[in-house]
């Protein structure tokens, strides 16, 4: 988000930003005005990101950082801290640096991590961004170890976790990505969460992943899931609203679900699913779910 001139209004409430809006000096989230907090509140959103670089290209499910800055922009400040328990190849903190945050992730693979280090070192951001590798599931003892834990509480965490074991199981959109020599799968690790075998198992332990990012959260900051429901074996597995109803249900560390944005994605290919025989959708949203931890 650009720096702006700060004209105060007669009534030295508001700040006139000319096409933007008005900026009300007493929100408490955001650096919008009006006029940017209404348009970013519709339920749904259509997003065609550009295209990605090399680098980006090896991660199997990367989702862009040009979504991820609008909502870092609605739900932190300038200089706010920004949490990814789930790096990837750095697309948040990336996101982070640009609007001038902090902000400090976690990635499991270790290629991935590097590449992290090499994107961040390349942005040349003037606030702290931290990569750590790593599991999630050690998230408090890994920050911890970069003395992350010592006087700060995040501000907001966005993150997309894995989609179970979706990846390695989804052989018609991972056909290409194999051919051409790249990864369908974000790791080997037994710890990788995207590598449980068992759906019950997986919501759980990502639950516990949650409950961490919810200790290190300040009273009443926003978590956002980018995550989606997945179809295996003919059967639909309701992902993005089992964990929903698994955050909400954590005891002490109980997350209250706000609500819910539709990611619309009208540019990607249709494939024959099901032709002539059965019902199969073609997937082309995903669901960003928007927790507050109200205590």
């Amino acid at each position: 988000m650009r720096d702006f001139n700060l004209k105060e209004s007669n009534k030295n409430k508001y700040i006139d930003l000319g096409e933007r809006g008005k900026l009300n000096l007493n929100n408490k989230l955001n650096d919008l005005t009006g006029k940017e907090w209404i348009k970013f509140s519709k339920s749904w959103f259509v997003h065609r990101p550009p295209r990605r670089k090399e680098n980006e290209i090896l991660h199997p499910a990367k989702f862009p950082e040009s979504l991820v800055e609008e909502f870092i922009g609605f739900f932190s400040k300038k200089n706010d801290w920004i949490l990814d328990p789930f790096l990837g190849t750095a697309s948040t903190l990336i996101a982070a640096g640009k609007l001038n945050r902090n902000a400090a992730g976690i990635e499991i693979n270790k290629k991935y991590y590097q590449i992290s280090l090499e994107r961040i070192k390349n942005g040349n951001y003037e606030n702290k961004i931290i990569p750590v590798c790593g599991s999630s599931l050690d998230m408090l003892k890994l920050l911890r170890k970069e003395k992350l834990l010592e006087d700060i509480q995040f501000d907001y965490t966005i993150t997309s976790p894995p989609y179970w074991n979706q990846l390695e199981r989804n052989s018609i959109r991972q056909k290409d990505r194999k051919q051409k020599g790249l990864d369908t799968k974000y790791s080997k690790s037994k710890d990788d969460i995207g590598n449980l075998d068992s759906y019950e198992e997986f919501i759980e332990i990502q639950a516990k992943i949650f409950d961490q990012v919810f200790q290190l959260t300040k009273p009443n900051g926003y978590l956002t899931i980018i995550t989606n429901n997945i179809y295996w074996q003919s059967k639909l597995y309701p992902l993005a609203f089992d964990t929903a109803v698994s955050l909400t249900k954590r005891g002490e560390f109980s997350w209250t679900l706000k609500d819910e944005k539709i990611w619309l994605q009208d540019d990607k290919p249709l494939i024959a699913l099901g032709v002539n025989n059965a019902w199969v959708g073609n997937r082309h949203h995903q669901y960003c779910l928007i927790f507050r931890k109200e205590v």
